[in-house]
């Protein structure tokens, strides 16, 4: 071979050799940026657990006192009844304002009663207090703290009406209902300690209010 040949041939043989190395580097630099997308991915996945811990936290920090007790414990069954009262509704009214008025007020505070017994959880405290055991026949009149409770009585009656005078027994008996869930919420921002519970009894006081507003206006034509 002459001299010409291998001059010609050593420098092609560098160029392809040096090409064979950055083909190389540049799978590796694929590889690391492979490797690092999957460990985004893989620390994104390890977040669930902190994010289960963090649903276990106190649904109401702070300090608190007898009187967030007693507002919850007593509001629990007031909602119960409000929410049975609501689903009676269902196939007795006719006026569709008190239908939709029925729904919202189930939707609303079925999640109320599971928010405050969280609370007494918490707390430490029992779900019910003396007024608020099943068999207790609390009257509109508001024994032990429970203002503006049905009967059993009243109850049986608004299970035996229906269409127009179930609307108007409806609207009669849920604005005294409120009105009395207005009380208790007021009781518990003049008394209460819990920052989480008083914004509750201000939510109880603002939307009752309005629902008490809208079934008096309900009554006037019916």
């Amino acid at each position: 071979m002459s001299s010409v040949q291998r001059t010609v041939r050593r420098p092609l043989n560098c160029r392809l050799a040096a090409v064979g190395v950055l083909a190389s580097g540049a799978l590796l630099l694929a590889a690391c940026g492979s490797n690092d997308r999957t460990s985004g991915t893989h620390h994104g996945s390890t977040s669930a657990p902190s994010a289960a811990k963090k649903s276990g936290a106190n649904p109401a920090p702070g300090a608190s006192n007898d009187a967030d007790v007693t507002f919850a414990q007593s509001m629990i069954p007031h909602h119960e009844q409000a929410v049975e009262m609501a689903k009676l509704a269902d196939g007795r009214a006719s006026d569709t304002e008190i239908k939709t008025l029925a729904a919202a007020i189930e939707k609303a505070q079925g999640p109320e009663i599971t928010t405050m017994r969280a609370w007494l959880k918490a707390w430490g405290a029992p779900a019910s207090s003396a007024h608020g055991m099943p068999g207790m026949d609390h009257g509109s009149g508001g024994k032990d703290g429970m203002s503006g409770m049905m009967s059993a009585k009243d109850m049986t009656d608004l299970k035996a009406a229906k269409g127009k005078g179930f609307d108007r027994k409806f609207a009669q008996m849920m604005i005294g209902h409120h009105n009395g869930a207005i009380t208790m919420a007021k009781d518990e921002q003049r008394n209460g300690r819990n920052a989480t519970a008083k914004k509750l009894a201000g939510d109880v006081i603002k939307n009752q209010t309005a629902e008490v507003a809208k079934m008096n206006k309900i009554l006037d034509r019916l």
